[in-house]
């Protein structure tokens, strides 16, 4: 007998390993067979820990299992299937996960992360085994086809950015995963390296067989200590199957791969500065050009993808690139994992087509917020996105129908607000997180951002409220198009949306109170 429980951090979070050392204890004293197997999240934060039970039916779900349940559980004859405490019934039946369309994310949760077998069961290594056969020159054509675009912030096309690195003349290049997740209300990287993280290693492979790289670095952020180890002991196993090393599958192209770990610099989440970082220098932007895909680490032409831009090469080259490019909407193919977090009732990862609406992710898939309270705004993005109103929910998650709202569609992260929320606070904050965060190299982040909090502080204690809303106005122009990169080049995107959507937030407290 099967049991399934999560190993995903934010299982372990909330029990999942005391409720896993509980089955076991709890079949042995009843001398009953099982075998727990430690799978990945599904996704679905709100029911963790999330155990499941292999039946003839398939693979029923009991949420929020605590330890001290288990004997009740047992009772019940949870074992079997039966209901019994929160039974969910088939996994594969909630709605959630029901309506989701998962390409990237379709065996996170199903499999052994760490199992070959397990792997290869569930359609692993076909994308290589394809891009082997198919050839280099055909690898890059599919993955222009499928219309990939990079998942972390530019939505840059990636089979553009592969082509660039493979007509490039050198005796050495790399590719390089941007692990290094930070935004807020993101995970999906996470997930998908503690879940399937032979999925990112099929990815790389086939990247560098495409555009003729031999090295690979998976740039992974310190703050990530069980990613770190489950891609370490899925590079050993892939190495040891053949997948890794000299003669990829017996073939005679050659990769390697190796996870070094960052030091939680936010900066460090631009491609360029993670270069430098991968380089042992301290983590800064580099002004361009030169590109990365010309010139990029130690100088060589490198592919530099986000780990669920890399993740989801696998399914391209297996499925073919039409399977990808079917779905989505207008110039946003595929499928992005979008993440539900702050004040959300079904806060988790939800991977759907592009298109749906910003207000059926909020509302009907999340459920809304979890204080019952209206929901005032939504930042998309990270913390350098822009505040959606509940009045522009009806914009369609689309990279182009976002850029025209001054939105980012970023990493896929969606964090949501109730009414309690100060909107000049969280303005405020964007600019106190980039003074922070900012590598000094040029001045309008180093300093603007500075400027911005002290005008901040100024404004909010009541002091030339006027002329300091049109003062940080002016400088959010100067940060947009005087930045050498998206840290500071961002930071006005939530800061004026803020002020654009909320501007009631903007008069000081007394003021507000004396026109009330």
């Amino acid at each position: 007998m099967d049991i399934f429980v999560p190993q995903d951090m934010a299982a372990v979070a909330v029990g999942a390993n005391q409720v896993a050392d509980a089955i076991i204890a709890e079949a042995r004293r009843r001398n009953i067979m099982v075998r727990v197997i430690r799978n990945g999240s599904r996704g679905m934060f709100w029911l963790e820990p999330l155990v499941e039970i292999a039946t003839p039916a398939g693979r029923v779900g009991y949420a929020d299992v605590r330890a001290e349940d288990v004997p009740s559980l047992f009772d019940a004859g949870f074992a079997e299937g039966k209901p019994c405490g929160n039974h969910l019934g088939l996994v594969e039946n909630i709605p959630y996960f029901a309506k989701q369309t998962r390409f990237v994310f379709k065996r996170a949760g199903l499999i052994d992360p760490l199992s070959l077998d397990d792997y290869r069961a569930h359609g692993g290594w076909r994308g290589l085994e394809n891009a082997l056969s198919a050839g280099p020159s055909a690898i890059v054509a599919a993955v222009k086809a499928s219309g990939l675009r990079g998942r972390g912030g530019a939505g840059f096309p990636t089979g553009i950015k592969w082509e660039t690195v493979a007509r490039a003349e050198a005796a050495q290049k790399y590719i390089v995963c941007n692990a290094d997740e930070g935004d807020s209300g993101t995970f999906a990287d996470r997930l998908i390296m503690e879940a399937d993280p032979f999925a990112l290693i099929e990815g790389m492979v086939i990247a560098g067989i495409g555009v003729g790289a031999t090295r690979g670095y998976i740039y992974l952020r310190s703050e990530y200590p069980f990613a770190i180890t489950m891609m370490n002991r899925a590079i050993a196993l892939a190495r040891t199957a053949g997948m890794l090393g000299s003669s990829i599958n017996g073939s005679h192209h050659a990769f390697e791969l190796e996870v070094r770990v960052g030091a939680g610099a936010y900066v460090c989440g631009e491609e360029t500065a993670l270069l430098d970082s991968l380089e042992g220098k301290r983590g800064q932007v580099r002004a361009k050009p030169p590109l990365p895909a010309i010139k990029g680490l130690f100088g060589q032409p490198t592919v530099i993808n986000n780990t669920i831009s890399l993740a989801s090469v696998p399914f391209i080259l297996a499925e073919g690139a039409s399977a990808f490019a079917d779905v989505g909407y207008g110039r946003s193919r595929g499928t992005m994992p979008v993440q539900l977090a702050g004040n959300i009732r079904h806060g988790g990862l939800f991977e759907a087509a592009f298109g749906l609406t910003l207000g059926a992710l909020v509302d009907e898939i999340g459920g809304g917020t979890q204080t019952g309270r209206p929901v005032r705004a939504v930042q998309a993005g990270g913390p350098l996105g822009a505040y959606f109103p509940p009045s522009m929910f009806d914009t369609p998650y689309d990279y182009e129908a976002f850029a025209k709202c001054d939105g980012l569609i970023g990493h896929g992260g969606l964090v949501v607000f109730d009414d309690s929320v100060d909107m000049a606070r969280m303005a405020r904050f964007a600019m106190a997180f980039c003074a922070h965060e900012s590598c000094g190299k040029c001045t309008p982040c180093r300093i603007g951002a500075v400027r911005g909090v002290e005008t901040f502080d100024k404004l909010l204690a009541g002091i030339d409220v006027s002329q300091n809303l049109a003062l940080i106005e002016d400088l959010c122009e100067t940060m947009k198009f005087g930045s050498l990169c998206a840290l500071g080049g961002f930071t006005p995107y939530p800061v004026l949306s803020a002020m654009r959507h909320f501007p009631e937030d903007f008069v000081p407290a007394p003021l507000r109170h004396a026109a009330e």
